[in-house]
This record gives structure tokens, sequence and C-alpha cells, in this order.
């Protein structure tokens, strides 16, 4: 039997003892965007991370995801913070004093269902007596602002505990506030495309783009062959899955798209942009706790803040950057909602007009489309 690095014939393989060159180590530790990865995953399993601005350094939890022994660690010797949006407070008639969200100190027989109960809205009727609450006034708030925007793009509720720290696990992710927004987002790379004939149109090509950090993915649909030194007849679609795949009589989210994507191979081409920002940027499973509370009598904006969410999460910058990687450089935009517009503007998108798409309204979506139309600024 033939051996490593040994021959024995004309088809065996041959290893050097010692490679010819060898890339420095340091190649193999993640990047920033690789560490923002980690860090929406760890918050999501339960798992603390450690955020670090200049010398403070603070370890941080989801509270939604926390378990009760981590919440006892963290919460053992008294400095350990809740850092709640403004929206949330404004819903617990906290005070606020540092602007777009509240610090509230956790004593060391903190409790999971007390925890719950300040952030989840699902119970704010049935157990509408909480607190009295006493913000924390003073002190920097940056880590804990970091920390809430670490939970937005983790898909959970935007709630954190904050407690400071000079020493911590070295096992656990340690990252820089400037790596969980920093000033330019990772890349949307393209991963593949290929032909996909669809109902609409059977001249159909998918296009599947990855960002740097971890992110969901997301789609490019090109209908015909669209030419791109002419504006092309496009729509940023944001993901819907009840109303996408299952149909739901809620919003007018799969009307419009098939209304959209028919429209494009009448046309003779044009670009459906399929952003994974399902529930207006927050999740699906926070778009699900939203209709919860829209059981209650609350409407779309209402119960986004009672979550502690904006009105609208979603970064339609992300569509101006996969134009660009298709080479669109103008489009005729598909939309009701004038900040699509804007935004693609702002990332040098040229949009020469502005074509409506309207699919009716039902019993189901009256209140959907009304809220649309007087909250969040969109057109007819």
């Amino acid at each position: 039997m033939a051996h490593a690095g040994v021959s024995s014939g004309r088809d065996s393989f041959h290893f050097p003892s010692r490679p010819s060159y060898c890339a420095p180590m340091t190649v193999l530790s993640p990047s920033g965007p690789e560490r923002l990865s980690r860090a929406r995953s760890d918050l999501r399993v339960g798992l603390p991370v450690i955020l670090r601005d200049g010398a403070a350094r603070a370890l941080v939890a989801g509270a939604e995801t926390v378990s009760g022994d981590r919440l006892a660690a963290l919460c053992g010797d008294g400095a350990a913070e809740l850092a709640l949006t403004h929206w949330r407070a404004e819903t617990l008639k906290i005070r606020v004093y540092d602007g777009d969200l509240v610090r509230l100190p956790l004593s060391p027989g903190t409790l999971l269902r007390q925890l719950r109960a300040m952030i989840d809205p699902a119970g704010d009727l049935a157990t509408p007596l909480k607190g009295p609450f006493a913000a924390i006034r003073g002190g920097d708030a940056t880590l804990a602002r970091a920390g809430l925007a670490l939970a937005k793009s983790a898909r959970i509720l935007p709630a954190v505990i904050v407690r400071p720290v000079a020493d911590a696990p070295d096992d656990l992710t340690e990252i820089g506030i400037d790596q969980i927004a920093p000033p330019t987002p990772a890349r949307l790379a393209p991963v593949v495309s290929a032909g996909l004939p669809i109902a609409a149109s059977v001249a159909t090509r998918l296009h599947v783009f990855r960002p740097g950090d971890g992110a969901e993915e997301h789609y490019a649909v090109e209908v015909g062959r669209p030419d791109r030194q002419a504006p092309v007849l496009a729509r940023l679609h944001s993901a819907c899955f009840t109303g996408d795949v299952l149909g739901s009589l809620k919003c007018d989210c799969g009307a419009q798209l098939a209304a959209a994507l028919d429209h494009m191979a009448k046309a003779g081409g044009g670009i459906l942009l399929y952003l994974n920002q399902e529930g207006r940027g927050i999740g699906l499973a926070n778009k699900m706790r939203a209709y919860a509370l829209q059981d209650q009598g609350f409407d779309t904006v209402e119960a986004n803040h009672r979550l502690g969410f904006d009105d609208d999460e979603r970064d339609f910058g992300l569509g101006a950057a996969i134009l660009s990687e298709l080479g669109v450089g103008s489009v005729r935009l598909m939309t009701n909602n004038p900040r699509k517009v804007d935004r693609l503007a702002a990332e040098g998108i040229s949009v020469v007009e502005r074509v409506p798409l309207w699919v009716g309204e039902t019993r189901f979506n009256r209140d959907y489309l009304r809220v649309k139309a007087e909250k969040s600024g969109h057109l007819s």
C-alpha cells in the first residue's frame, strides 16, 4: 500500500514536506462582517456577546432569548441594565432620557417572567399594571444603542441586557460597535443566475445575491431581456411569506407580486427585486407578533411601535446595490411608496417615472391599505 509522500508508480500522489508558500495565519481570523454574522447568531440562540466601544466593553444578551441561568449570572452584581427602544418605553409609560432608547436597572433577583413582561407586548392588555419604572439618567448609552441595533438585525425583539465588564469569557464573540452598522454596508455579491420559466413569462432568469455579513440572500427576477441602456421597468418587492406563499388576505403583497410580473411580461421585460425583509424588516416571527396585536385592535404602525420597532425597518438601499450589480442605472419604478423612489435616487439610481401599482381593496385589507396611506405616506 502506498503512503502519502511516497512514490509507488505513475498514479501516486506526492506531497512536499514543506509548502513553498504559507499565507499569514491572520487571514484565518474572522473579519468585521464575519464577526457580525456570529454575533447575530449568538443572540438568536441566547448566547451573550461582547460589544466594544474604545476601551469600554459590555456583555450584551437578547432579552427575548436569554435563559434564566444566564439572566441570573448577568444580573448577579446589580450592574446590569435593560435597554428598550423609545417606542416600547412609550407603551410602558417610561420617561425617556436617552432620545431613542431607555435604560432600566436590573436587580439581582430579576426573574425571567418579569423580564418577558417588560419586553413582549403580548400580555400588555391582560397585565397593564407594570412598574413603576425609574429609567437611568446620565451615563453613556452608546453600547446599549449598539446592542439594540444588533438585536434588530438578528430579527429578535429590540430589547437587550447590557452589563459592563472588564473581563469576560474568551470564547464569546467580541465585536466593535462600528462593525454593527458600518458606514459602508457589506457588498452584495452575485452568486448564480439561471433560467427559470414562470407563469408570467418563460423567458425569465433568477439572480441570487449574497451579502458578506451573513445576512439574508436577496433575489432579482429578470423578466425577458430588458435594455440596460434605457430606463428598466423595475420593482422593489419585500418578501411576504403570508401573502406571496399562503395568499393572505390581510395584505396586498401576493397580488402586487403577481401583477408586477405580469406587467413586466406584457411590457417586454423588467426586473423585480425580491428583498428578504419580511414584515417591513422585522422578520416573520415579529410580524406574527404584530398580527396578534392587530387582533387586539391596534393598526400596523401601532403594533410595530408596541413591539419596539420603527414604522418601517427596511433598507431599500439593498435594491439599489443589486440594480447596480446588474448594470441598471435608471428605472421606471413600480411602487406606491415614495420612500423607495427617494432611496434609489439617493443611491445613484435615476427614477425617471413612478408607475403606480394598485391591485384593489377587500374587506380584509381595507384597514391595512388605509394605514399605509395615512401613516406611511403611500400614494395611489
